[in-house]
């Protein structure tokens, strides 16, 4: 197998295929797309039916809804616990969660020494001071078989008691608004300034690096997803592996349905174009942890909503009942296929 995310056939085939629904409590499972799941600790009708998203869909009376997600960072950067719990945490925000603790799962290489370990859970714990929450426990040790840190940050939260974004139904118009927040790309940039900012100061100046680097401040993506949530927003997916056109992918799969985008109206900031174009990579198959697809059926009214908040946003397109996923540039069409191994990989 190709290293990077998992082909999506072989997820299908020979990961989702052998689980099997066997619990009340499980209210949303793994699934394409599907990066969180949601998990009921008491409902009306008892446990172990494996009713538990019929039981929500039913309206019976749960008395708590928790949202969980875990994400592995194994790149050899300096920050990979905090990028780890940052994308656990927004995999919850964008379910319809407020992610309130995690927990840490750290295998080192053998060459570790102490002080790269304090320096990793440094990183972790920057990231949640910044989003409020709190590590409540994990695991840690040391393998000859991994050659850099590898990082799993499980992410726990609560959606207050009310439905979660996957149980709201798409009803109405035969079109939905696809919204983006932010800029695509802003991970793999943030990654690449940083871990390579030496040659990028060999053609670029220092105030381009640094804002390249700085594009980390950018990578939380709760407060739009709490905006997009009140707004009403129908299906939320934040960008990550495989950039926008992995994320569109996904998103096209969680929702079924198809979508058109047009891609001169996908935001990337300059940064990243310059960076893209050092390393000869495609921007919009980069690493884009900070941004989120939200689906409303009023674009105009969410991005505004979000500019009061002070986060830029755009309609880059719309979803319909078809199966078809475009993009759009000019007069060019291009029909979507599954995404790839993501470009920060040739890093």
């Amino acid at each position: 197998m190709k290293t990077g995310k998992l082909p999506e056939s072989i997820l299908k085939r020979s990961v989702l295929g052998k689980i099997k629904n066997r619990r009340n409590e499980v209210l949303k499972g793994a699934g394409v797309g599907n990066d969180c799941a949601f998990l009921a600790l008491e409902s009306e009708n008892g446990k172990g039916t494996g009713q538990g998203e019929k039981t929500a869909k039913a309206g019976k009376e749960l008395a708590a809804i928790m949202a969980v997600s875990t994400e592995t960072v194994n790149l050899p950067v300096k920050n990979a616990a905090y990028l780890a719990v940052m994308a656990a945490a927004n995999n919850v925000a964008a379910g319809g969660g407020r992610p309130v603790s995690v927990m840490l799962s750290v295998t080192l290489p053998v060459e570790t020494e102490e002080a790269q370990l304090r320096e990793l859970m440094g990183e972790a714990e920057r990231c949640c001071m910044e989003l409020g929450v709190q590590i409540a426990g994990g695991h840690t040790e040391v393998s000859s078989y991994v050659r850099c840190p590898v990082i799993t940050a499980t992410a726990i939260g609560d959606t207050e008691k009310q439905m979660p974004v996957i149980y709201r139904e798409m009803e109405g118009s035969h079109k939905f608004d696809i919204v983006m927040s932010k800029w695509i790309g802003l991970e793999g940039t943030c990654i690449l300034a940083g871990e390579k900012e030496k040659e990028l100061l060999t053609r670029y100046p220092v105030r381009l690096v640094s804002e390249a680097k700085a594009q980390e401040k950018f990578l939380s993506v709760a407060l739009e997803a709490e905006i997009a949530l009140k707004q009403g927003a129908y299906v939320m997916h934040d960008l990550r592996y495989g950039g926008v056109f992995g994320a569109l992918w996904e998103l096209s799969q969680k929702a079924g349905m198809g979508f058109c985008v047009d891609l001169k109206k996908i935001p990337v900031r300059q940064e990243t174009i310059e960076v893209c174009e050092f390393f000869g990579l495609n921007p919009y198959e980069l690493l884009s942890g900070g941004a989120l697809l939200m689906v409303t059926a009023d674009g105009a009214g969410l991005t505004g909503a979000l500019a009061e908040a002070g986060i830029f946003s755009a309609v880059i397109g719309s979803m319909d009942s078809g199966n078809d996923k475009i993009v759009r540039n000019g007069e060019e069409i291009r029909y979507l296929g599954r995404p790839g191994q993501d470009e920060i990989l040739k890093m």
